[in-house]
């Protein structure tokens, strides 16, 4: 019994050493894998893997009108590149949510201004500086905003109610 509980604390010491661990600030590595336009995944140098969700935007999803081209264009700009992650936090599933930079470029900056993904404002704090990328984008009816009524992916979400993620 006493045993039992010995193991338990230390199942909890070792989490949350790692979960210390995942919010120290950065992560760096090479990008193994693009889900979609706004989550990655990230192997460092010791062979962990993190699955990354881009902070502060929000891109489509991959059912939905312009995802598979915002997929591309974040494979373009990361896939099979050295990544820096400035993590921000862990969302609800899991994932750590950083500030991405893949060979110098602003992965999360470039699929704002290219039109590929929303600023999240829901959860865009300390991400601003992005809202006039947004609107310039769309001024200039690029990437998703050449479509006429584009639908922000947490709108689609509700509306298919599925869980996407």
């Amino acid at each position: 019994m006493k045993n039992t509980k010995y193991i338990k604390y230390a199942i909890f010491a070792m989490f949350s050493i790692l979960a210390l661990h995942v919010s120290a600030e950065t992560i760096s590595g090479r990008v193994v894998s693009v889900a979609d336009g706004d989550t990655l995944t990230v192997l460092t140098d010791d062979h962990q893997q993190f699955k990354i969700r881009l902070a502060g935007i929000d891109a489509p999803e991959k059912a939905q009108a312009f995802g598979q081209v915002s997929k591309r264009q974040l494979s373009s700009l990361c896939f099979n590149k050295q990544a820096e992650v400035k993590v921000v936090a862990t969302d609800k599933y899991h994932r750590t949510v950083g500030d991405v930079f893949c060979e110098n470029t602003h992965a999360n900056e470039q699929m704002v201004k290219g039109g590929y993904a929303w600023v999240y404002r829901q959860y865009s704090q300390g991400f601003e500086q992005f809202i006039p990328l947004e609107q310039a984008a769309q001024e200039a009816k690029v990437g998703l905003w050449a479509d006429a009524q584009p639908t922000p992916p947490w709108q689609w979400r509700r509306a298919n109610k599925r869980g996407f993620r």
